[in-house]
């Protein structure tokens, strides 16, 4: 089994509604987002998957998310913009677009700062 990891990061604001701090007020973040996927196997190329697809997949997601508020997108109209909705909503946006007999998306980590972060996975 070979996990395939590809980094990016984003951008934006946002605020968590009814929480008992500061965080319930308007702020922004430098988002890192980690993306692995598991090949149980490797192509005639020697790869589990190629970066670029990965890339490929991840880039208009991303796009989404970018410099925007995210209160304010409709995944988060019912929902707080939080770490681990964040990850889940990223997940579930690539797991159709990146999967085959041979690899599937394994997890989506996101951390807001340098020491915290969630990562978010289905088994």
């Amino acid at each position: 089994m070979f996990q395939i990891s590809v980094e990016t990061h984003f951008s934006s604001g946002h605020h968590l509604r009814n929480y008992p701090g500061n965080c319930e007020r308007p702020h922004g973040h430098n988002w890192k987002v980690k993306i692995t996927v598991k090949a149980s196997e490797l192509d005639e190329l020697g790869m589990g998957i190629d970066f670029r697809t990965v890339k490929k997949s991840l880039g208009p997601v991303i796009e989404d998310l970018d410099h925007r508020n995210l209160n304010e997108l409709p995944a988060f109209t019912n929902k707080n913009p939080s770490s681990e909705n964040i990850a889940a909503h990223i997940f579930n946006s690539l797991k159709n677009d990146l999967k085959t007999e041979r690899y599937h998306l394994y997890s989506v980590t996101v951390c807001e700062t340098e020491g915290t972060g969630v990562t978010y996975f289905e088994e």
